[in-house]
């Protein structure tokens, strides 16, 4: 995969760019870089496509498809049809996701090949603001690009052995479906896995110190998704902190704050992944940081000239599409290219958990503490009426909120599969649509697709379903 030149170690040798980090930030710079004529180094110490490729988004969802088909043919009597859930062959299920990540990363990886990119595999070590030094060799670049990642944070004092007590790492490559589960952390991760674990049989328990599931969600969805797992017999506990956990005699023990206790058979700590920068040269070139991430301006620059940083590494939001997008922004910035920032509230946000939790713009909460509580404007719109929903099955709301007489700033939808209804719901709140506009466009019966439109129909004035 050493596509490019192999003469890092002649002392002539300066690549426009050295990247640090293949993962979605790093590989999509070094993409964007290469095809705009940028001479670029990659590095990376495990594999490329990073977290979201090998530990998250991409085998996390593998596990929930699963899940969504075992409970397909749990609950197959309710479509007329006749079939029968015999249980979950585990190693088989880590042959589907496998093979899901395994042709990726090929992929992945031809592409890089194929784009002249000079791939270093490697620890890399930031040695000056223009040179990375990688198994006793130096790369030196007129730029350097920081993209080192995330790994999943733990509690101090709580040791996350792998065995009973274990992270987001180690419940991907389980080799059983546990009986039980506790899982500290109500966000995204902690969800998706409570999700898949319930479809696989388990018995589990969310804690989550803050009020609600989905914490960051508006809160009329953490509310849907929390009725929702209330429904499917997941537990959860709410509003209190963990305190310490203990082995007991043949599982873990939780104690919270108000003096509740849990036990189950496995300890699950997904309270949020902390950026990897310690111990890699990123103080002593200067780089301004905070609690471990590096500080970077709208543009991705950190305040050395000659270094920027994307992804996990920065305050931003931890998605892969993000990452994406800000290692794009970094490489057509240094190509001489007009870049605009990234509005973040502008992306889309996806929990992948049975029911799915989308949404892109504002929270209500938001939206009135930016614009006045009496100049938002908020609309329910209940999957009930809509016709695909019914046939699937599922339950949800679309909620939009919209500044007074203009446009739509936050659209919030729970109801499985409605993740795939976020692309029409981002263009609403980028292209600061009205509800009339997006009243006018015909929408496809019978979708959920068809739920979004209606919603703006309602909102426009015009509803077409709703009862008087």
């Amino acid at each position: 995969m050493h596509g490019g030149r192999d003469v890092a170690n002649d002392a002539s040798t300066v690549f426009d760019l050295v990247i640090l980090g293949g993962g979605s930030g790093g590989y999509a710079a070094a993409l964007r870089a290469s095809q705009l004529g940028l001479d670029v180094a990659l590095i990376e110490k495990d594999k490329v496509g990073g977290t979201c490729l090998h530990y998250g988004c991409i085998p996390t969802k593998a596990l929930l498809h699963a899940g969504e088909v075992a409970d397909s043919a749990r609950d197959s009597a309710e479509f007329g049809v006749k079939a029968s859930f015999e249980g979950i062959d585990m190693p088989a299920v880590h042959k589907y996701k496998d093979g899901v990540v395994s042709g990726l990363y090929k992929g992945l990886q031809g592409l890089i090949a194929s784009r002249k990119i000079t791939y270093v595999e490697g620890e890399g070590r930031l040695s000056s603001p223009t040179s990375v030094d990688v198994n006793g060799q130096r790369y030196e670049g007129r730029h350097i690009l920081l993209a080192t990642g995330s790994v999943p944070k733990s509690i101090p004092g709580l040791e996350i052995d792998g065995n009973r007590i274990i992270n987001s790492n180690h419940a991907l490559t389980l080799d059983r479906v546990p009986r039980s589960v506790i899982i500290l952390g109500g966000g995204v991760i902690g969800c998706e896995f409570a999700s898949a674990w319930k479809s696989f049989g388990t018995d589990v328990t969310i804690v989550e110190g803050l009020p609600h599931l989905v914490p960051a969600e508006d809160e009329n969805s953490s509310k849907l998704l929390e009725r929702a797992f209330r429904r499917r017999g997941i537990k959860f506990s709410l509003g209190s902190f963990f305190e310490k956990a203990e082995y007991t005699e043949n599982g873990v023990k939780v104690s919270l704050a108000n003096g509740k206790e849990h036990e189950a058979e496995l300890l699950l700590v997904a309270i949020g992944r902390g950026p990897v920068s310690q111990g890699l040269g990123y103080e002593e070139a200067g780089v301004a940081m905070d609690r471990g991430y590096v500080l970077v301006d709208e543009y991705c620059r950190t305040n050395v000239p000659t270094i920027s940083a994307v992804g996990d590494l920065i305050p931003t939001l931890q998605l892969a599409h993000v990452g994406f997008a800000e290692g794009i922004l970094v490489a057509e910035r240094l190509a001489g290219l007009n870049v605009v920032p990234i509005d973040y509230d502008g992306v889309p946000r996806v929990t992948y958990s049975h029911p799915e939790v989308a949404s892109v713009g504002l929270t209500e909460a938001k939206a009135k503490e930016k614009y006045g509580a009496d100049k938002v404007v908020t609309l329910k719109y209940n999957l009930g009426g809509n016709g695909r929903s019914k046939i699937l099955k599922t339950q949800g709301e679309i909620k939009l909120v919209q500044v007074r007489d203009g446009a739509v700033v936050g659209v919030h939808m729970v109801g499985d599969r409605i993740g795939e209804q976020v692309g029409e719901a981002q263009l609403v709140y980028n292209w600061e649509a009205l509800p009339a506009e997006v009243a006018q466009l015909v929408h496809a019966h019978p979708t959920q697709n068809e739920a979004l439109g209606e919603a703006h129909l309602a909102l426009a004035g015009k509803p077409l379903h709703a009862h008087d």
